[in-house]
């Protein structure tokens, strides 16, 4: 178990059993990326979601940490991981699909806690990096900020997708 430097949230990792939270934070994410651009660029369905959730977590390919509230234990956030490999990282390595906390709990240091818990994992794994999309620049420039504020870079590009 990981604890921000203020004992708000403990960290811990999550198992299938976390799967109805996880797309709960899920859909939480989602609705705020969709609300403050304006675009709908996710459809989301909580049983849909949780059902990928639970299995992607029994399968391990998907690693998901909780932050927890101490005291009332409610849950404050989430980071998730996936194991990828490639020639340019030199092997393994780690993206972070989704880290979500929820609005209440921002800069109380849990953000943190979670990419310290998702770089020791990774650390662990002998990954060499960690990769992470931000949401849509101008919108979530803050978002950007905590990430540079922990020692990530700009890489270059934007990401891109085509449904198949």
């Amino acid at each position: 178990m990981f604890q921000t430097n203020d004992s708000i949230s403990p960290i811990r990792r999550a198992g299938p059993g976390d799967a109805e939270t996880i797309a709960t934070l899920v859909g939480e994410l989602l609705t705020e990326i969709m609300q403050t651009t304006g675009v709908a660029a996710f459809e989301f369905n909580q049983a849909a979601t949780q059902n990928r959730a639970r299995d992607l977590l029994e399968r391990e390919l998907y690693v998901v940490f909780i932050a927890r509230h101490p005291k009332t234990t409610a849950e404050t956030g989430f980071i998730s991981l996936c194991e990828t490999h490639a020639l340019y990282a030199e092997g393994a390595f780690g993206i972070i699909p989704e880290l979500f906390v929820r609005p209440a709990y921002r800069s109380f240091g849990t953000g943190a806690a979670l990419l310290d818990a998702a770089r020791h994992y990774g650390q662990t794994r002998g990954w060499k990096r960690l990769e992470v999309t931000t949401p849509p620049l101008p919108d979530f420039q803050r978002t950007m900020r905590f990430y540079e504020t922990r020692g990530f870079s700009v890489s270059g590009g934007r990401k891109m997708r085509r449904l198949l």
